[in-house]
């Protein structure tokens, strides 16, 4: 069996339960499965600190080997490890406010609103807890990977089989369930799942869609990319959790092949730009920031994609989502550095060093502190100066 035919293989089982980390490994080999072993990065050049950074407290949660997304919500990161772990932590301190042992192995999270938290155990199972207390548990019906949304008192879900459900945040009612048209292959990382106002956003596929909340009803439906390619792994098109958002419009990462913004209400296509990556994207009102495969890390004009200026100082790094804080953007790799960049024209500002089994989250503002999570699960907290 060749590598197209085992990747094949194995995200069709994926779909119908498959143990997460043959899903993670999948995804973090993708492209690699298409050519030659990735080249090794350069030597790292001395940091020459331009701006100071830091260190505030770390933590711990716990082994994090599943698409782990930071929720914070007034001055609580909720944070989860692989083996059910979920807590929340207070950012000023890097305190426990509480923590809870599920004692099963989780595939995506964290979603909250600052009271409601809500995971999905490998057994695809939606379990919800209330200040940190067993809520209530529903079984979904298909591998999920991206964090549950926790919004207006319900709690969204967005499977790998496409479908997308909304349960009562209270007592975890379905209250409606809309099945989109499956891919033959799917990506085994989180998706997209966010709200806009009073529309529902989701990435299908190559699409994204805007849904109503209270009955999933389809409001629009955009393709911001489609697929090409000579074989299904190609073909591949999922919109990638890490998004950019400023007032109603919303830019996005289309796996492999773009990075686009919609308007999300009315789902108008703004524009695309090919983009060969796999992480989510960030920006501000004039720009939207992005790494490549290959670790190049680009910019973009908001108003029209045109391409404002591409780094090649990280070349063969994989590069997490960045973040913007002020002037400065920060990206984390696969070594645990966390590279501090002017976000004008990607110059170095600082560089500094969390542990090396490197990052499993991107980089989340809380305030003014700067918070990461590695591998190994700690956390750490930074304050930029």
């Amino acid at each position: 069996m060749n590598q197209v035919k085992q990747v094949k293989h194995l995200l069709l089982r994926g779909v119908s339960g498959l143990r997460y980390p043959l899903a993670a490994a999948l995804a973090l080999t993708l492209l690699a499965c298409a050519g030659p072993e990735r080249p090794k990065p350069a030597q790292l050049a001395a940091n020459v600190p331009l701006i100071g950074v830091r260190a505030v407290w770390t933590a711990s949660i716990g082994p994090v080997d599943f698409p782990l997304d930071m929720r914070v919500v007034e001055g609580r990161a909720y944070v989860a490890s692989g083996d059910g772990t979920v807590a929340a932590i207070d950012t000023r301190t890097g305190a426990d406010l509480w923590r809870t042992a599920l004692d099963t192995r989780l595939s995506a999270g964290v979603g909250s609103d600052g009271r409601y938290a809500a995971v999905v155990t490998r057994a695809n199972e939606l379990v919800v807890l209330d200040a940190g207390k067993l809520a209530w548990r529903q079984k979904l019906k298909a591998l999920t990977l991206t964090a549950p949304l926790v919004a207006g008192g319900r709690v969204f879900t967005l499977s790998a089989d496409r479908s997308v459900s909304s349960f009562d945040a209270a007592d975890g009612q379905r209250l409606w369930q809309q099945q989109k048209s499956a891919d033959p292959l799917v990506l085994g990382q989180s998706g997209l799942l966010t709200a806009v106002g009073d529309t529902l956003i989701a990435g299908i596929g190559g699409k994204v869609a805007g849904m109503n909340p209270t009955t999933g009803a389809t409001r629009w439906e955009t393709a911001v990319v489609s697929a090409r390619g000579t074989n299904e792994v190609e073909r591949l098109v999922d919109v990638v959790s890490g998004f950019s958002r400023d007032g109603k419009q919303i830019c996005v990462r289309a796996f492999q092949y773009a990075v686009s913004c919609v308007d999300a209400s009315s789902g108008r296509a703004l524009w695309s730009k090919p983009a060969s990556g796999s992480s989510g994207i960030a920006g501000d009102a004039g720009t939207v920031f992005g790494s490549e495969a290959d670790g190049k890390l680009s910019a973009w004009s908001r108003k029209d994609g045109e391409k404002l200026w591409t780094l090649d100082r990280y070349r063969f790094r994989v590069l997490s989502a960045p973040l913007v804080a002020g002037n400065t953007l920060i990206v984390g790799d696969d070594a645990g550095n966390l590279h501090f960049l002017s976000k004008q024209d990607g110059a170095p500002l600082n560089r500094v060093v969390t542990d090396d089994s490197g990052l499993s989250v991107s980089p989340v503002l809380a305030d003014k502190t700067l918070l990461v999570v590695s591998r190994r699960g700690s956390i750490y907290a930074f304050k930029p100066e």
